[in-house]
């Protein structure tokens, strides 16, 4: 297996040290985690796509889950009615089991969630509060800092 080193990624940064050990564990977990199959698009700047392959299911059988900062896609499909008695020769459309967990980044929240022709499509927006987006910052010159301490240094004296 390869592996690769990321630390010359964060010289330059600090209080990223969550994100390296997660693009760390992520290289060693995504060999073991291979199924359902997904693909994450970035739509624009604030929207996101997750699509995940999930034949067979129904979405009564997919449960989605958003807490905090991960999404959890849990599957579980059930007997049918209609497989009984079946005896396959070649079995290629998995119906197993699954579980995968997605890391969000802050402010991230789930809009919505739609199965069609066997893909799971979910849609992911970026909702930043007004209170931490940011703002321009004025300047002061050093004349106005000096105006404020005249001032004040005026009401000491009279």
């Amino acid at each position: 297996m390869t592996t690769f080193d990321f630390s010359p990624l964060f010289r330059s940064t600090v209080g990223f040290d969550r994100l390296s050990r997660m693009l760390e564990t992520g290289m060693l977990n995504e060999q073991e985690n291979a199924y359902p199959p997904y693909n994450i698009v970035k739509v624009s700047d604030d929207q996101y796509r997750i699509t995940m392959a999930v034949a067979g299911f129904t979405q009564d059988e997919i449960d989605i889950t958003s807490k905090e900062n991960q999404l959890l896609v849990q599957g579980r499909a059930q007997e049918r009615d209609d497989n009984k008695g079946v005896t396959y020769l070649h079995r290629g459309i998995a119906a197993r089991a699954f579980e995968r967990r997605f890391q969000l980044a802050d402010h991230i929240k789930v809009e919505s969630a739609v199965l069609e022709n066997g893909l799971l499509t979910i849609s992911l927006v970026r909702e930043i509060p007004e209170e931490m987006k940011a703002r321009k910052i004025e300047i002061l010159s050093a004349g106005s800092g000096k105006l404020i301490e005249q001032k004040g240094a005026k009401k000491a004296a009279g």
